[in-house]
């Protein structure tokens, strides 16, 4: 049986390809060449399973999306005391690009925007990098999120430092309050760099997926950072990741993210799920049209918003195993506690990976105390699946935790009391 994950997002991404809003980036004449139509999205667990459609593995600049992940590498090498001194962590309401500092200390209000960003890059490694040491280290450590080895794209980062007026601006007011400690052109240089860094959605979905999983990357099993810098950074995308439309992105949404102007868009779900979508066309926050409304999506169709606790997706399935053989096999796939999307995901998976040889297969939900909506869709599309190709399905649910079970067109489900109903061989379908 093949996974209706990926047949869900091609479906999302068809419903949102008609909208042409927004615009190209501009200002930045490299981005300005994009091809605007470009659109996909992935969704990367936290156990390395990797689902996507549309445009995955075409390459685009970070730009912004870098902020998180180069603010983790600060955290992580200076310490939380020396990169909160000359960071904070208050969303501005303000544009990313706008020069918001702290009227009293001049710090820059918290690292998602530029001024934040430029600073963060500037405590990435030991305190005595060159410029040149420190962008090879930022480059190193965003390859270690991604689970590959990433470069930069040297056009961009040049079509880019010839328009950093702003930028510039921004370091050298650092540096009149001592927030930069070394020389601001270089400093911007090295975070243009930064910025410049090529990925595809797909990277980013595994990057996003690091933060989600604690740290550690799903697909390398590498520690890219401690569990607390995971959270701090995630809380800091949660508040500010998405500049000022931050407020309604995390009562929609709520999913901790992050914006690039070359039309990424991350989120990162602790415990669950990263997700990536790539789309260049942006709006008037900078970020990308469809990859928001692909967001939306994403979040009211599984559930995904942050502040809906699941529980925990791997404590789903409390067995798996055949009883008799041959024609006689039988799959029980015994399922327990609450589900939800990451829940139901990972009973698929092992539907598809358990459930090809045995000619019955058993859903038994008898110890599930509760199933949303898109976890009972998921669960009975398998089993359509099943039927097709070629398993008789079953389901034990002497609660009706799932009512009226439909599995759809071609689909055939039949209801039984308990497993000795089935094994007498007396069902009545």
């Amino acid at each position: 049986m093949q996974s209706m994950i990926p047949d869900y997002v091609s479906e999302v991404l068809r419903d949102v390809e008609a909208d042409t809003s927004g615009m190209l980036a501009s200002y930045i004449p490299e981005l300005a060449t994009a091809d605007p139509d470009r659109l996909g999205a992935v969704l990367a667990t936290v156990d390395g399973e990797v689902y996507g459609a549309g445009d995955i593995d075409t390459e685009f600049t970070i730009q912004s999306i870098s902020k998180p992940f180069t603010y983790a590498l600060a955290l992580s090498d200076r310490g939380f005391g020396p990169v909160l001194a000359r960071v904070g962590v208050e969303p501005s309401g303000e544009a990313f690009n706008e020069i918001s500092l702290e009227s009293d200390t001049g710090r820059p209000r918290n690292p998602m925007i530029n001024a934040g960003a430029i600073t963060a890059h500037s405590l990435a490694g030991a305190e005595d990098l060159k410029s040149a040491e420190r962008v090879e280290h930022v480059v190193k450590g965003l390859s270690s999120f991604a689970g590959r080895q990433l470069r930069v794209d040297e056009s961009a980062c040049a079509s880019e430092m010839e328009h950093a007026h702003r930028n510039l601006a921004i370091a050298y007011m650092l540096r009149s309050h001592n927030i930069l400690a070394e020389d601001p052109r270089a400093v911007v240089e090295g975070y243009l760099r930064q910025c410049s860094v090529l990925v595809t959605a797909r990277d980013l979905a595994m990057m996003a997926a690091t933060l989600a999983n604690r740290g550690v990357n799903p697909l390398t099993g590498e520690k890219v950072i401690h569990e607390p810098v995971a959270r701090q950074v995630l809380t800091v995308m949660a508040t500010c990741g998405m500049y000022d439309a931050a407020g309604d992105w995390a009562t929609q949404v709520g999913i901790p993210a992050k914006s690039g102007v070359a039309g990424g868009l991350i989120g990162a779900l602790p415990g669950q799920i990263g997700i990536a979508t790539f789309s260049p066309r942006l709006d008037s926050h900078g970020n990308s049209v469809r990859g928001v409304s692909l967001f939306e999506r994403f979040s009211s169709d599984m559930g995904l918003h942050v502040m809906e606790v699941p529980p925990a997706a791997r404590a789903v399935v409390r067995s798996n195993h055949v009883v008799a053989d041959g024609l006689n096999a039988i799959r029980v796939l015994q399922l327990q506690g609450g589900i939800r999307f990451a829940g139901a995901e990972r009973i698929v998976r092992e539907i598809a990976d358990s459930a090809s040889s045995e000619p019955r297969v058993v859903l038994d939900v008898s110890m599930v105390y509760s199933i949303d909506d898109v976890a009972r869709r998921m669960l009975l599309e398998a089993a359509r699946r099943l039927t097709l190709d070629g398993h008789e399905v079953y389901l034990i649910d002497p609660e009706s935790i799932i009512p009226n079970p439909n599995p759809g067109e071609g689909g055939r489900l039949a209801v039984v009391c308990g497993f000795e109903q089935l094994v007498r061989g007396t069902l009545d379908p």
